[in-house]
């Protein structure tokens, strides 16, 4: 803790306090059916000027800005701290400036390596665009919920490139909650809110068997 408040590891813990305090607002955002990570990436503008090289190199596009952000404090923290700790335990504490550049630069290659095994766990929907009204009539499994008639929650759904795409959703008017994790059918949308429905085994019915299995 001494080193944790320390002046010099003043950065590292700010980057520290910055990460918890975005991970939980994420965290509340998510549970009111919406994400700060969706908006951040609506908010800013596709064209990166001159660091469009930087943001390539970091997989920006790949993962959400503020996924990239968190990686970003967290590894600097991290980094920040162990560069602290191995010059105290020689007896100095570096200036904090001294010991955030190092930090800072170490921290970049780690969120890009980080961010690529990231990429392959949360789904991106900006690889193709995709009308709104394509989703209507597709399947998908609720994620944030339950679903009801209040607040918008949210459903992964796979478009027609198999991308997978994170949508708000409610209930429809008839329909009770329907839990997290189970599979619902969208046939409606207004405005940026998707209408589900339970997924029935009579909407989508069992195959039977092939001629093959017949014969």
């Amino acid at each position: 803790m001494q080193l944790f408040l320390a002046p010099e590891s003043l950065p590292f813990a700010i980057a520290a306090v910055m990460l918890a305090a975005l991970t939980g607002i994420e965290m509340l955002c998510l549970l009111l059916g919406f994400s700060l990570g969706e908006a951040i990436d609506k908010a800013l503008p596709d064209d990166h000027g001159g660091m469009l090289g930087l943001m390539s190199w970091l997989n920006v596009g790949g993962v959400p800005i503020l996924i990239l952000i968190m990686l970003l404090l967290g590894f600097f923290a991290m980094i920040g701290f162990v560069i602290q700790s191995v010059a105290h335990a020689i007896g100095i504490l570096l200036p904090a400036t001294l010991a955030a550049l190092p930090a800072f630069v170490l921290a970049l290659p780690a969120v890009r390596a980080s961010s690529r095994t990231v990429a392959r766990i949360v789904p991106r929907d900006e690889t193709y665009a995709v009308e709104t009204s394509e989703f209507v009539g597709r399947s998908g499994e609720v994620t944030v919920g339950p679903l009801d008639q209040g607040l918008p929650g949210n459903v992964r759904v796979k478009d027609r490139h198999g991308n997978w795409h994170s949508l708000r959703a409610r209930a429809a008017k008839s329909e009770d909650p329907i839990a997290i994790g189970m599979t619902v059918l969208l046939v409606d949308h207004v405005s940026n809110v998707y209408i589900a429905i339970r997924a029935t085994s009579d909407i989508f019915p069992t195959p039977g068997p092939t001629s093959t299995e017949l014969s």
